[in-house]
């Protein structure tokens, strides 16, 4: 019989591979120790939600209705005392007072000259009243065979186009007769008076925004002597690229911020201007731009400080839905002329091919390769690969 091992000789087998497993796990360790850790990345769901797209640019206010009142007649205009912002009537509030110059009295010839006119004038009129009887006796006579279908339309088209010709030349020489009589009354004989003064009253309601001749100054029929308008009735007249403006219908609703108050105005697109002009940007670069004419809804009590020509900056809503499915705008990118989103799922970047919809900026419609609640990585730059090992540090709401 053989003698029982020794307990020496049964740990000698446990010795001989316990190098051999410290060697596996110091290697195991080092592999550890040399794998890269994983990369740290920002990431945001995608969510269902409202999402708007807007067009946006600067704008200025513009009072919807301005008056120009011109002096109405040759002579010394008498100081205005109005300021710009007093307030006005229409019809009652006096703008301004002009002494007419005295007339020339007419010498013999000119009266001779004058009466000669006038009578000519008469005769001219009373050939014109002759021919306009005329041709309506025979639009009469054409629209009763038109009637029994005997003559054909060009015919009656023909007739009508007559007598109206006729009546605009009898009311020409009608003009003319008034021109010629109101040119002899106006040839005031020697020592006449003075004619009275002439006092230019205010057209609408509303306030005084510029004043064109304040010192009293001879001034000439259709000189300019202030601008009149009503503050309250403004609209806001916004330059946008032509291809915005193409895609804007009237009725848009659309906000204006940045105006001076604590909340933005709301207001609609009242029409896009059918012509569009060249303008040069801060850049230097040539742009076709369009104006687009907002109406403010937002009740007067509420922007009673915004004024004419006052800066706003104006947000047109294109587009906008309820419950679009959307995800950061930072988290999508071109690869290959489509879109495309890195996806964190176990750990890992996975690249998926998206299909964008509209953008409100910082947030993008989602048509068509992510889900509700898909994770995606935001700002992955070059960064990050297919397949590779990251680690979400922030999550974006």
């Amino acid at each position: 019989m053989n003698p029982p091992p020794t307990p020496s000789a049964a740990k000698r087998p446990t010795r001989r591979w316990l190098p051999y497993a410290i060697g596996l796990i110091a290697l195991a360790l080092i592999v550890l120790g040399l794998r890269p850790k994983p990369a740290a990345v920002e990431t945001a769901r995608v969510v269902v939600g409202p999402l708007r797209a807007t067009v946006s640019e600067e704008g200025k206010t513009r009072i919807r209705q301005r008056y120009i009142v011109a002096a109405p007649v040759t002579g010394q205009l008498r100081r205005i005392p109005f300021k710009p912002g007093a307030d006005i009537v229409a019809h009652e509030t006096v703008v301004a007072v002009i002494d007419p110059l005295p007339s020339s009295p007419l010498d013999a010839r000119n009266r001779a000259l004058a009466e000669a006119r006038r009578d000519s004038s008469r005769a001219m009129l009373d050939k014109s009243r002759a021919a306009h009887e005329l041709a309506r006796n025979e639009l009469r006579r054409i629209e009763q065979m038109f009637a029994a279908k005997t003559v054909s339309p060009q015919d009656l088209e023909g007739a009508q186009l007559r007598e109206t010709a006729a009546a605009r030349e009898v009311a020409a020489a009608q003009g003319a007769v008034a021109q010629a009589e109101a040119e002899l009354a106006d040839a005031a004989p020697a020592g006449r008076t003075s004619p009275t003064p002439v006092e230019v009253r205010a057209p609408v309601n509303g306030r005084v925004l510029r004043v064109f001749q304040e010192s009293e100054r001879a001034v000439t029929f259709g000189t300019p002597l202030v601008e009149i308008g009503d503050p309250a009735d403004l609209e806001v007249v916004v330059e946008m690229l032509s291809r915005d403006g193409a895609a804007i219908p009237p009725g848009t609703r659309a906000e204006l911020e940045q105006w001076g108050g604590p909340a933005p105005l709301e207001g609609r697109v009242q029409l896009v201007e059918p012509a569009a002009f060249t303008k040069i940007s801060a850049l230097g670069v040539e742009e076709q731009r369009v104006n687009v004419v907002v109406d403010i809804i937002t009740p007067l009590e509420q922007r009673r400080s915004l004024g004419d020509n006052f800066r706003v900056e104006a947000r047109v809503v294109v587009w906008e839905e309820e419950r679009a499915l959307k995800v950061p705008s930072s988290g999508i990118f071109r690869r290959g002329g489509e879109w495309a989103a890195f996806v964190l799922r176990h750990g890992r970047a996975e690249l998926v091919a998206v299909k964008a919809g509209r953008s409100s900026g910082p947030e993008t419609q989602v048509l068509a390769g992510l889900q509700e609640g898909d994770e995606v990585i935001l700002y992955p730059g070059d960064r990050i690969q297919e397949g590779q090992r990251v680690q979400a540090m922030q999550v974006s709401r």
